[in-house]
């Protein structure tokens, strides 16, 4: 059995409400991870999500690399995002659970890594349980320990672009993969994943439901989406 839990970054955007809709008809579990300036242009779309009770993780306000900002710079990202998100919860009138966080581009912070590790746990983020996840190089990076959320396999679907060259069959071979050059085989047999995938109004537009595309494929292939926990 393939076991995964689905992340998609970048919330939100204009097509979250189909999205979100898609995934509750599929019953597919997800962690949204929330870009705080797209919160704030995208609202209604937001306030969505969060009244159908999906659980949004701190993607960062503006979506930096951290590894090129002080620690300071960081923490007001992080923080500046917590407030949209806390707002947003307070007008849904919905519990704010669990706290989730994700690095855009997975940049840990550079040399602040450590201090930034230390900021989210003293600050109380919660960390997805990864105690099923069998590769040897989960550990040997140490993204056992971490707090914030990596991934073991990333789709990629956001280098559709207008003149990327990049399609959607460039996304099904890489799904295919079973040798892939870092990460883990997507549809390898006993497997357990953390998806990255994203919500982009730029990708629907160029493969309109593209989410649908791209999940229905893991679906037909035996994955089965489990309930995001926490340790």
């Amino acid at each position: 059995m393939i076991k995964a839990l689905l992340t998609m970054d970048d919330f939100s955007v204009r097509c979250t409400p189909a999205i979100v809709d898609y995934l509750e008809g599929k019953h597919i579990p997800v962690i949204l991870f929330a870009w705080g300036q797209n919160v704030e242009q995208y609202h209604d779309e937001a306030l969505y999500a969060v009244k159908k009770g999906i659980v949004i993780g701190n993607h960062s306000y503006t979506h930096p690399h951290f590894s090129e900002i002080s620690f300071d710079e960081g923490v007001k990202e992080i923080e500046k995002c917590e407030s949209v998100l806390d707002e947003l919860y307070k007008e849904a009138e919905v519990q704010r659970k669990y706290r989730p966080f994700r690095f855009p581009y997975g940049d840990k912070g550079g040399e602040n890594k450590e201090l930034l590790q230390k900021y989210l746990a003293e600050h109380g983020y919660d960390k997805v349980d990864d105690t099923n996840i069998p590769y040897l190089w989960w550990k040997e990076n140490g993204l056992d320990k971490d707090i914030d959320t990596f991934w073991t396999f990333d789709f990629a679907e956001y280098n559709i672009r207008q003149g990327s060259g990049f399609t959607l069959d460039d996304v099904f071979k890489k799904m295919n993969d079973m040798n892939p050059t870092s990460g883990a085989a997507l549809f390898a047999p006993d497997s357990y994943h953390i998806l990255l995938f994203h919500s982009h109004d730029e990708t629907q537009e160029l493969v309109p439901e593209y989410y649908k595309k791209v999940l229905d494929e893991c679906i037909a292939k035996g994955v089965v989406f489990v309930e995001p926990k926490f340790k």
